[in-house]
């Protein structure tokens, strides 16, 4: 057996439903621990053309006693679409699965979201799994529920809230995780570090500042504190009616980005980061935050080398347009997540257009 290390486990608490979430190093290749997650008969696991190839023999060799059926999607956020989950559906039906079966998420966000909702939706309702290989899908899109696809007019806006049996994060995938990809989960972390503020962010920056990869050996600390962070926002708020909306820190920005170019520009984290540094603006420019957030939010995304700025071809006036479909819009009024200071987040429901407009003239390349 693998060398199993266990570094942290905790329950994400709700009225409805109570889950695991295991982070440890080489969990995967343990298949006494996997057959612990799993007690159907049948399990569907779903993950992509980039992820199958190093892991998913690995994972539907611990149920070779059980009907474990497989799939295989395209590996990309464009694929997030009603076509993958059609796809999903088919391979459920076609292989008799009943509604005592556990759809298993082996990849990133993209998967754990298309799988979730394909599991919210199968026969009213069938037991999830998310096991996310993503730094991303770690610390973020595998806790809380959130499952969804895209639509050409925007993000996430076919969905539900459906929570999963367990998340069991293994760091060691982060080994084969393309450094493009490792980086773009570091933009959802910077966001953890600007909604807490206080050591974490410290401790944050210490270490963007020298370096983070796969491994580093705070690492696996940081990945567990980040999901506790998301769990307690979700304890406290599951359907995202009050503060759990904070979670949603520079998403307006990034969501009209990736819809901008239809999710095949920019991974998520690195909208993220673009909008991220455009909500540290606009918090600036309504008056709400001092001048040296901006700097602060700047310098993080730079030492995770990533891009904080809008680039020069992107049609600011369609991009504006693109930013009313979010979610966040109540009432035709445009809702920010804005920052007075790290630690101290809020719904903006007041931006005046000017100051919208001035933030992302202000954002472009070069200015």
């Amino acid at each position: 057996m693998a060398k199993y290390n266990a570094y942290g486990q905790f329950h994400l608490r709700l009225p409805d439903a109570s889950y695991p979430i295991y982070i440890n190093r080489q969990g995967l290749y343990c298949p006494e621990v996997l057959r612990e997650l799993i007690h159907s008969p049948q399990l569907l696991i779903i993950t992509n053309n980039t992820i199958a190839p190093h892991y998913l023999s690995v994972v539907a060799s611990a149920f070779s006693e059980k009907q474990c059926d497989t799939l295989i999607l395209e590996d990309g956020e464009q694929y997030k679409n009603l076509s993958s989950l059609q796809t999903i559906f088919e391979c459920l039906i076609t292989h008799g699965h009943h509604r005592d079966t556990t759809i298993v998420a082996l990849g990133g966000g993209v998967i754990g979201d298309i799988a979730g909702f394909a599991a919210a939706t199968y026969q009213r309702g069938v037991k999830f799994v998310q096991i996310p290989t993503t730094l991303l899908a770690q610390v973020d899109s595998s806790i809380g529920g959130k499952t969804a696809i895209n639509h050409a007019q925007g993000k996430n806006i076919i969905g539900s809230f459906y929570q999963p049996q367990a998340v069991y994060i293994d760091v060691n995938t982060l080994t084969t995780l393309p450094a493009r990809e490792f980086r773009a989960g570091l933009g959802e972390i910077i966001k953890y570090g600007l909604l807490v503020g206080g050591v974490f962010l410290d401790e944050l920056r210490q270490l963007l500042a020298r370096g983070i990869n796969p491994q580093t050996p705070e690492l696996p600390k940081l990945i567990e504190q980040c999901c506790r962070i998301k769990a307690s926002f979700v304890e406290s708020d599951e359907k995202e009616q009050g503060s759990r909306a904070l979670l949603n820190l520079g998403h307006t920005f990034a969501h009209a980005l990736e819809s901008y170019t239809q999710y095949t520009r920019w991974l998520h984290g690195e909208a993220v980061a673009i909008g991220l540094y455009c909500a540290s603006l606009l918090s600036y420019e309504a008056g709400f935050a001092a001048a040296d957030l901006v700097e602060l939010v700047a310098e993080m995304l730079q030492n995770a080398e990533l891009n904080y700025k809008i680039p020069q071809d992107i049609n600011l006036s369609t991009l504006r347009d693109l930013m009313s479909l979010d979610k966040k819009v109540q009432a035709q009024r445009l809702r920010f997540i804005l920052l007075k200071k790290p630690g101290d987040c809020f719904i903006a429901e007041h931006i005046r257009e000017q100051e919208l407009n001035q933030v992302l003239l202000a954002a472009v390349e070069g200015e």
